[in-house]
């Protein structure tokens, strides 16, 4: 039997544009292709377009490079003091090698899942319910580091861990809510007793700084008063100074201002409303001291 040679000539093209379709190996953008040759590891084809040799060479496996979320199922774990909590979480991770996320893991993601959850049961059985509770942060860190060893053998770089719940019993739930609210309850007396204590404090400091301004101003007073009196006495002095060397210099001074003083003393019983006065001239009162003097005399001639 012959073959008609039309229909093997169509044969031969049809296989080597098969063949040669199968050169072109067009990857998309964040993915990269595994090639296998005869079996064994050859290369990695990066997006866009590449060439292979069609039968020799084999796309092993197709794999992304973009960041992945993996979901921690949630899970029962004991804390360090005993208490049964339910725990998940999500991991971020990218594939930063393919070939030994290829070749050292049958498959990264289901291993990474695995080790997250023990992981994440042996830092959790570390620490205190409070601890878990409050140091979220703490505990992503420490899973990070704790997952990022093993995943770097597989080619996997993982980014960072959320812990995104963590449910606890009813019993206990409401326990730590009698116990936060007594916490609340002691931190408003604290305050309460703190803005006591300080207006106190504030009260005795302005009681203090009150008395000694009255203390700066009473000081202020006795300087001003001492000052006053030692002004006056200077003046005095200095009017008598003026007195005596005026007398010393002119013996009517003395006279003159008896004479004045004497005026004063005139003109203000002259205006004073009293009926009850009798106003005796100054020489009448000379005669009446002549007279008491004379008196005298003769009184002591008789003795």
């Amino acid at each position: 039997m012959s073959i008609d040679p039309i229909v093997f000539s169509v044969i031969i093209i049809s296989v080597i544009v098969i063949l040669f379709s199968k050169m072109f190996k067009i990857v998309p953008q964040s993915n990269v292709y595994i090639v296998e040759r005869l079996g064994k590891y050859n290369r990695t084809l990066e997006s866009g377009l590449n060439f292979i040799i069609p039968i020799l060479d084999k796309v092993r496996v197709e794999l992304s490079i973009k960041e992945e979320i993996l979901n921690i199922p949630k899970q029962q774990v004991i804390t360090k003091d005993n208490v049964n909590i339910s725990v998940d979480g999500i991991v971020y991770l990218a594939v930063f090698d393919p070939k030994l996320a290829v070749y050292n893991v049958g498959n990264y993601v289901k291993a990474i899942s695995n080790l997250a959850m023990t992981t994440l049961r042996g830092e959790i059985g570390s620490l205190n319910l409070d601890d878990t509770l409050s140091s979220r942060d703490k505990l992503n860190a420490s899973l990070q580091i704790a997952l990022g060893d093993p995943a770097a053998n597989w080619g996997v770089k993982i980014t960072r861990i959320e812990i995104s719940e963590i449910s606890v019993p009813h019993e206990i739930e409401e326990s730590m809510n009698l116990q936060m609210k007594a916490e609340r309850e002691k931190r408003a007396i604290e305050l309460n007793a703190q803005a006591e204590k300080e207006a106190l404090i504030r009260k005795a400091e302005a009681f203090k700084q009150q008395q000694v301004l009255e203390a700066e101003a009473i000081e202020r007073m006795a300087d001003a008063k001492k000052y006053e009196q030692i002004t006056i006495a200077n003046a005095q002095k200095e009017s008598i100074d003026m007195l005596n060397e005026s007398l010393s210099k002119n013996h009517m001074a003395a006279e003159f201002l008896l004479a004045k003083d004497r005026i004063q003393a005139f003109n203000k019983l002259a205006s004073s409303p009293s009926k009850d006065k009798v106003i005796v001239p100054y020489e009448v009162t000379e005669l009446i001291g002549s007279l008491s003097l004379f008196k005298d005399f003769i009184k002591n001639q008789k003795d």
